[in-house]
């Protein structure tokens, strides 16, 4: 779905998605119980100090309104290693989930310099 399907960064290959993951300081998945099948998924990146960034939270479409995000996101930064850091994130959707969590829009203190990649179709 990352290299297919998601609408951000959609001039990735499925290889460079996994050479991501690859890099990544914590990679979290969930999945049915009964069938096995990966409902969500999420990684981050980390200095491993204090700051973090979450990165490539998607779940799957069936799978959506029944908690797997709210599961992903709280495994991720409350029930982890990170529970005390700084974690930032970029999102077009989904903001109610993750305030839900503390998230929230940057303030004066944040600047952003915007890649220039060209999206695939």
């Amino acid at each position: 779905m990352l290299s297919t399907e998601a609408y951000w960064h959609r001039w990735r290959t499925r290889q460079q998605v996994e050479q991501q993951i690859d890099g990544s300081w914590r990679v979290v998945g969930i999945y049915d119980s009964e069938t096995g099948a990966q409902l969500g998924f999420a990684r981050a990146m980390s200095d491993g100090v204090n700051d973090a960034y979450l990165a490539d939270l998607i779940v799957d479409p069936n799978a959506r309104g029944h908690g797997a995000g709210k599961l992903l996101v709280r495994t991720m930064i409350d029930d982890g290693p990170g529970a005390e850091f700084r974690w930032t994130l970029f999102t077009g959707d989904a903001h109610g989930l993750y305030e839900q969590f503390g998230f929230v829009a940057p303030d004066s203190t944040a600047m952003v310099r915007p890649g220039s990649r060209t999206v695939r179709p």
